[in-house]
């Protein structure tokens, strides 16, 4: 298996792996079921999550099998959002039927389902892997708290646009996100309280125009964001300035 493990999916109902340094597929999985999402791999390496209508399936990554290993099937609607708890103990889903959704992958079934009332956009795993933050098409951003199974924060931004992307710091010390408006709105997380958002900044990223991803760099210095008007900015987290453009992202 390849250091580098770079997957791709698309509506054309195919997963491929490519070798990273030449560019080269080495893989096809046909994906039949319905259009593709999301995809995610697991910390390990081992199994590759594909989210399409209504469910996720789980293929593994080292070997020819094109079946799915197992099915999570209990979304009514496109499941939007698919990651994994650090440890691959369990995984997370959000969908456009309006619902959050806990997945023990060693266990049956849906362990946990968090209703939002409005189709989900997003989902983003907290580094203390004890909350998610979701983010719907209503412009709500909610904070659930898996120890106390409960929603312990909801912010609207924005009014009622739409947020497309969520991204948090590594160091759980920033969260972005960004909306159908092309802002994104930033939030210093505080130290004693997890899930208090303090206003620090609003960025007009992408004027008149849908962001449709924001991602921080490993360290945190750098945000980038992707957007409907066919461009990609590089920004500064210090002062959420533009980047310059010898930025090396390591």
């Amino acid at each position: 298996m390849p250091s580098v493990i770079l997957a791709t999916a698309s509506y054309d109902h195919t997963i491929r792996f490519w070798e990273a340094p030449s560019g080269m597929c080495y893989r096809t999985i046909q994906y039949a079921d319905s259009h593709i999402n999301k995809i995610e791999i697991t910390p390990d390496k081992q199994y590759l999550a594909a989210a399409g209508n209504s469910h996720v399936r789980l293929f593994e990554v080292a070997t020819n099998n094109g079946n799915p290993v197992t099915s999570f099937d209990g979304h009514k609607s496109n499941v939007t959002a698919v990651g994994f708890q650090k440890e691959g103990k369990w995984m997370y889903t959000g969908s456009e039927d309006g619902t959050v959704k806990v997945w023990d992958l060693r266990a049956p079934g849906c362990q946990r389902d968090y209703e939002c009332g409005a189709p989900v956009n997003t989902v983003v795993l907290h580094p203390n892997q004890a909350e998610l933050i979701s983010a719907d098409q209503a412009g709500n951003i909610r904070v659930w708290d898996l120890t106390a199974n409960a929603c312990s924060r909801e912010l609207v931004p924005d009014g009622e646009v739409g947020i497309k992307t969520l991204t948090i710091a590594s160091d759980a010390s920033l969260v972005v996100a960004g909306n159908n408006k092309g802002r994104c709105f930033v939030w210093r997380l505080a130290d004693d309280d997890t899930s208090r958002f303090d206003p620090l900044q609003k960025v007009e990223a992408h004027p008149n125009a849908y962001i449709l991803k924001a991602q921080f760099s490993p360290d945190a210095r750098y945000l980038a964001t992707a957007s409907s008007d066919h461009t990609v900015k590089l920004w500064s987290t210090r002062k959420f300035t533009l980047a310059t453009a010898d930025l090396i992202w390591l």
